[in-house]
């Protein structure tokens, strides 16, 4: 990327987090949209709870990919060429299972997209050693700006992963609405990956995004951090505390952090300083858990069919495979 080019998306991304941060701390109660945690340092992070203990839905989605792969193939093996799109690819270790299996027995074009360029690089370079004669194309882009992107591939199959239970950050008319975006940009008979979370144990919820060593805490605060660092803020770290709670009525599974006393934080890109309560939150995430009748009642709403659900062992998590109408 050009010099001025990437200047100008810079500024842009940056123009963007800072409406979103004065929206989100303006209102009551205050709220910071949760893909604003993967910058390079969050998707660092991320990777380190992906190999927690506590934190299930990594290893069940490993084991759903190794145990379903060829299943999956059988989806595909009568394509001329498919493009596997990865949305919100991190670092893609999940995604190579299928294209380490892929490659040798169909013709694949790999298109990862992340929000994180550095993510995006890594995967680029991982794979270029891994498979040499795979063709990529990185892209650095948030979900929907990636599925513009997509309305540009009119002649051929694709393969959209969306996995990890991203779609879990949505609320239910976000996902209507992203999966009515998604809908939109593929063609007949294309498919989709999509990767749920399932109702559980609470306790086993809970755990997962409450660890021992803390690494889910320091996911969280950097969201304050990359304020400070991006927008000039003074967020001090050490007057707020961490708390994830799982409600398994809803299956929100949410995580705030919390003003342990009275005080205002100014942001200098925005000019304006902020209140806040003691004991007063922000939500940084929220993880929806499903019911495999709310996953059906998702895709007859936003007109997809289900061709198969793929489970780990413990039916903890489900790979449910869509294809369009």
């Amino acid at each position: 990327m050009q010099a001025g080019v990437r200047g100008e998306s810079e500024k842009k991304e940056k123009g963007e987090i800072a409406e979103d941060v004065l929206k989100g701390l303006s209102g009551k109660p205050k709220k910071l949209p949760s893909k604003y945690l993967y910058n390079d340092e969050g998707s660092r992070l991320f990777e380190e709870i992906m190999d927690l203990k506590e934190y299930y839905p990594a290893r069940c989605e490993f084991e759903i990919l190794k145990d379903s792969k060829d299943e999956l193939l059988q989806y595909l093996k009568n394509d001329h060429e498919v493009y596997v799109v990865d949305l919100g690819a991190g670092n893609g270790i999940k995604t190579f299972i299928l294209l380490h299996y892929f490659h040798r027995r169909l013709p694949l074009k790999y298109l990862p997209i992340d929000i994180s360029k550095l993510a995006i690089d890594e995967v680029v370079q991982k794979l270029k050693l891994k498979i040499p004669e795979l063709q990529i194309e990185g892209i650095n882009a948030d979900y929907f700006e990636g599925l513009e992107r997509l309305k540009e591939l009119k002649d051929v199959k694709k393969l959209v992963l969306f996995l990890g239970s991203n779609i879990g950050n949505f609320n239910i008319r976000e996902a209507i609405e992203f999966l009515n975006h998604l809908h939109k940009s593929l063609n007949k008979d294309d498919l989709v990956l999509l990767g749920f979370d399932l109702k559980k144990n609470p306790v086993t919820i809970r755990t997962a995004y409450n660890d021992s060593k803390q690494i889910t805490e320091k996911f969280n605060f950097n969201i304050l951090k990359r304020i400070n660092e991006e927008l000039g803020g003074n967020f001090d770290l050490k007057k707020f505390m961490f708390y994830p709670t799982y409600d398994p009525h809803t299956g929100e599974m949410k995580s705030f952090l919390i003003s342990k006393e009275s005080q205002s934080v100014y942001i200098k890109a925005l000019d304006k300083t902020f209140s806040f309560d003691t004991w007063e939150t922000i939500q940084t995430e929220c993880s929806n858990k499903y019911s495999l009748d709310v996953i059906i009642d998702l895709a007859e709403k936003t007109n997809f069919q289900i061709e198969n659900n793929f489970f780990d062992s413990n039916h903890y998590f489900v790979d449910s495979l869509w294809k369009v109408k």
